[in-house]
């Protein structure tokens, strides 16, 4: 058995394999596998023909983001997974200090790298930045990263730390934990399930971490734009349906309402700048959400939520757009423990 294994996941990743591919290969000292989700543009041609070295394992299908991993890494064997995106180029030695991290402390179950931008390598990347926190709505931020503002590395964030949820773009698994907690939720298809995963991880008594030691440097949005209804459809609905699976029973109902609330407001807010598409998919994600609320009461059980730490006791909402707090540095809020 493979100590490592880093796995991607590509879906008609062509150009982001051509441009990267060479990186991964040669700053990675681990087994490197490609797991396609049904591509038809040549991708699998192209690894065959320059890449014989990588594995290829071919799913019949798109399964999306969460599904394609769960059924890619049942056919991998390793201590560790590195779930890693196509459209990131790799470092020398990246690999190395994350997981003598992980060697030291057998309790964190999950860690990443430092993710910053490839086309500004200044600058944290808005998927995970210096790692990744949630504020007690559930609303994802990164140190690094407060919604689309994104803070200049500096060395502010070289510490390592414990954090509430590690980047899906780059994200290291004890692969017996990914094995105890079923891996990703393959209902959510796509956007917010490594933070999902993350907070089972936390309910099931295990860490997640940052390590500043290995860097990285993210595309992002390779898959769908920022703006994309569907994309907007995604994150709604799996977002409150993570809130529903692994809140606490006496925070649950407050939250959730609060979050129906704001949602609303949200769609609102798309319809009066004319993004009627956008508008529509948040009304589709509510329903979407109240049809599964059978099937998420089932995970809820099995998971048994708990107070976790790393969650924000602040209102990020308030604290960047009323408070003009743009800096994960200038949050005041403190984190539960």
């Amino acid at each position: 058995m493979n100590k490592t294994a880093v796995v991607i996941l590509n879906w008609n990743g062509l150009a982001m394999l051509e441009r990267f591919m060479s990186s991964v290969v040669q700053h990675t000292a681990a087994e490197v596998v490609v797991a396609d989700n049904g591509s038809t543009d040549g991708s699998l041609a192209f690894l065959q023909q320059n890449y014989p070295q990588v594995r290829l394992i071919t799913l019949d299908r798109n399964y999306g983001f969460a599904e394609g991993y769960n059924k890619a890494l049942a056919d991998v064997e390793a201590e560790y997974y590195v779930l890693l995106n196509s459209d990131v180029e790799c470092t020398a030695g990246w690999v190395e200090p994350v997981v003598a991290t992980m060697d030291a402390h057998p309790d964190i179950a999950v860690c990443q790298p430092k993710l910053l931008m490839y086309d500004d390598k200044s600058r944290f990347e808005y998927a995970g930045g210096a790692g990744g926190f949630v504020d007690k709505y559930g609303y994802p931020f990164c140190r690094g990263r407060l919604f689309s503002t994104l803070e200049k590395d500096e060395g502010q964030y070289d510490d390592a730390c414990d954090i509430f949820w590690a980047t899906g773009a780059a994200m290291f698994v004890r692969a017996s934990v990914w094995k105890e907690l079923g891996g990703l939720d393959g209902d959510f298809f796509a956007h917010i399930e490594e933070i999902d995963f993350c907070w089972r991880v936390h309910n099931a008594g295990h860490r997640v971490a940052y390590c500043p030691q290995s860097v990285l440097y993210h595309v992002g949005g390779g898959t769908l734009p920022k703006s994309n209804p569907f994309k907007t459809q995604l994150n709604f609905r799996n977002n409150l349906s993570m809130l529903y699976k692994n809140l606490p029973s006496n925070r649950r109902w407050w939250v959730l309402a609060t979050r129906m609330w704001l949602d609303r407001v949200a769609a609102l807010k798309f319809l009066m700048e004319g993004h009627r598409g956008e508008y529509l998919a948040v009304r589709k994600a509510h329903r979407e959400y109240r049809a599964w609320k059978p099937a998420l009461k089932a995970k809820r059980e099995a998971i048994k939520p708990k107070q976790v730490p790393c969650v924000y006791q602040g209102h990020l909402l308030v604290d960047y757009y009323l408070l003009r707090r743009s800096r994960f540095s200038d949050l005041r809020g403190r984190f539960t423990d």
